[in-house]
């Protein structure tokens, strides 16, 4: 008779070749390892206790002011057993990480070279929480703490945020909110209209998205017409939008910079050894 371990392992083989990439393998092997020392023969290769984050492997999302890039044990098999995590932030111009939470990990955010402005909201009943983050400084965002990033700066700027866990997790607000059945968002934000909140919904911008009109202005940068919006919640029969009303002309955005600017926000802005990961893509359910 098969003992529970030996069972695990067999129905392990039996559903890799079917439900299985070599990365989840690997990472299935290791949670299976008795030992850290068994964990550590496993990855038999140097070169697998190496995450690049210039040059990712996986891990990126991205959207039209920059992207992230995030060492998990979905991407970094090293870390398995480890408790630990890191993203990586590339934030162009104005560039704001959307807010967002953690519901597995308290972060630690480093300033690399730019100045920050952060937010954060713990829970019910905190206060909120704003600071600019100048270089070589860090914050603290509790675990399922509600929190942001923004670069103010017309440079591009780099954050580097460690985990207490080696499977964080991220839930993007605006972009689940909006996933919501119709009629709960609209009931929720005080009957504003379900066509209105269809023409809000749509108009949800990928992180990392362009920030504020304030910096844009100041940068003369120009808001670009329309924003990637690839990470929006998948709807099903439970949050499809209602098939009885038309909608409505998209809610219009804020306005944008003057005319005369003549820059435009750059698709994303890492560093240039880094701007072959720009064009990669992941879920929503990416840490950043």
């Amino acid at each position: 008779m098969f003992s529970s371990l030996s069972t695990a392992v067999v129905l392990s083989t039996v559903f890799s070749s079917v439900l299985c990439t070599p990365l989840s393998d690997q990472v299935a092997a290791l949670r299976l390892d008795p030992t850290a020392v068994d964990r550590v023969n496993t990855l038999s290769l140097d070169k697998q206790f190496i995450f690049d984050f210039f040059n990712p492997p996986a891990g990126v999302t991205t959207g039209a002011a920059g992207h992230t890039v995030t060492a998990t044990s979905g991407t970094f098999p090293a870390i398995v057993g480890n408790g630990v995590a890191m993203t990586v932030g590339f934030l162009g111009p104005c560039g704001i990480n959307t807010p967002h939470t953690h519901p597995r990990a308290t972060e630690i955010n480093f300033s690399v070279n730019g100045t920050l402005r952060t937010g954060m909201l713990a829970e019910n009943g905190a206060r909120f929480i704003v600071n600019d983050l100048p270089p070589g400084s860090m914050t603290v965002f509790p675990q399922g703490s509600v929190h942001f990033e923004v670069n103010t700066g017309c440079e591009a700027a780099m954050f580097v945020a460690a985990f207490n866990s080696e499977d964080p997790g991220v839930s993007s607000l605006a972009q689940r909110f909006f996933g919501l059945p119709i009629d709960i968002i609209d009931a929720t934000m005080g009957g504003l209209g379900i066509q209105q909140v269809e023409g809000l919904a749509d108009k949800i911008p990928d992180n990392i998205a362009v920030g504020t009109d304030e910096c844009l202005k100041r940068c003369n940068i120009a808001r670009p017409p329309a924003q990637p919006t690839a990470q929006h919640q998948p709807r099903v029969s439970g949050n499809a939008f209602p098939t009885n009303t038309v909608l409505s002309a998209p809610v219009s955005s804020q306005p944008s910079a003057p005319a005369s600017s003549n820059s435009t926000m750059p698709t994303s802005a890492p560093p240039a050894s880094s701007a072959s990961a720009v064009n990669s893509t992941v879920p929503a359910s990416s840490s950043a």
